[in-house]
């Protein structure tokens, strides 16, 4: 292979941004038979196709999509070093590539990355969201620093890797006030027929959601499966179903999707980890990860959610108060 001529690389980056040949001719200044000819010669350099039709337009091969995040990445670092020289008071930003699988909420995500930017270092953020298995091939040749999982490192993967727990919490079931409004009876037992949307195969809780629901000898009406948490949610959001949620964030699900909790299932805890090629951490944004997960966004899992009306086990809150009323509980994870 030849050395990689990174004028046609910037010249398919654009292509790729655009959507088309002419809409990039216009961001170049240059013409479809030049930007067309070199587009042919890297697909011939590197051996394979970048784009195919669609339509009257282009859309990126898988191989296109796997180049196209390499590009975005070595001209992010040409437009830092053009700043740098610029500004020779600029100081250079700290990398911190996190790869966020699609079954970990995207809340949780958030709460958990927001504070590496708050470090006294300049961190540049980038962040892949994905099935694990694409995410952890990206760590294992280190273009992910951590991959945020809800499962640990799987054991059958030829990758090394370390799982570091980020926290856990128990469940809690959601619904909008009218869809609420149609089913009778106490939870768990309101579940019997009812619609629900369950998380996908890929995401690690549904095994025991569904162990859950044979042991109560319950059978709702499952009307969507999804991979995508965010996706669960907008639709949970319309009415079309119940869905759970970890109860360390039942406060935000309530206020941002307008639904109210129904009930706790405290037999199930989701787990995160961070997932990193390190045993010891030493990145300091991951490091501030880790703290902020285990000291603050699940710090308060074992605190009911608003508005819930019963327990896993059928125990009203009212009851517990009444039963461990002078019996503090804790909401720190003992170190």
């Amino acid at each position: 292979m030849n050395t990689l001529n990174y004028k046609h690389l910037r010249y398919f980056w654009m292509v790729a941004k655009c959507g088309s040949i002419a809409r990039a001719c216009e961001q170049l200044y240059l013409t479809p038979q030049a930007i067309s000819g070199q587009l042919r010669e890297l697909e011939e350099m590197l051996g394979v196709d970048l784009f195919r039709r669609a339509g009257r337009g282009l859309e990126l091969t898988d191989a296109g999509r796997r180049i196209l995040s390499y590009a975005e990445e070595i001209f992010a670092i040409g437009d830092e070093l053009l700043e740098v020289a610029r500004d020779q008071t600029a100081k250079k930003s700290l990398p911190l590539a996190v790869g966020i699988a699609d079954s970990v909420p995207k809340s949780v995500a958030h709460r958990l990355i927001a504070p590496a930017l708050q470090l006294p270092e300049t961190v540049r953020l980038v962040c892949r969201e994905g099935r694990l298995t694409g995410l952890l091939a990206d760590l294992a040749v280190h273009r992910l620093d951590m991959v945020i999982a809800d499962r640990p490192m799987p054991t059958n993967l030829n990758v090394r890797g370390y799982s570091h727990l980020l926290g856990e919490s128990d469940l809690t079931v959601f619904g909008t006030p009218e869809l609420l409004n149609t089913l009778k009876g106490a939870f768990p037992m309101l579940l019997q027929g009812a619609p629900f949307l369950m998380p996908g195969d890929d995401v690690a809780i549904r095994p025991r959601l569904e162990q859950w629901f044979e042991s109560k000898r319950l059978h709702p009406r499952i009307v969507g499966e999804f991979d995508d948490s965010a996706l669960l949610k907008s639709f949970g959001q319309a009415g079309a179903g119940l869905f759970v949620a970890p109860t360390a964030i039942a406060a935000y699900i309530g206020d941002q999707y307008g639904v109210r909790a129904v009930g706790r299932i405290d037999s199930i805890a989701e787990q995160l980890f961070a997932i990193t090629t390190e045993r010891r951490l030493s990145h300091p944004a991951i490091v501030a990860i880790t703290q902020v997960g285990r000291d603050e966004v699940f710090g308060n899992a074992t605190e009911p959610p608003p508005a819930i009306r019963t327990s896993d086990h059928g125990q009203t809150q009212a009851a517990a108060a009444t039963r461990s009323r002078g019996r503090p509980r804790s909401t720190k994870k003992a170190p």
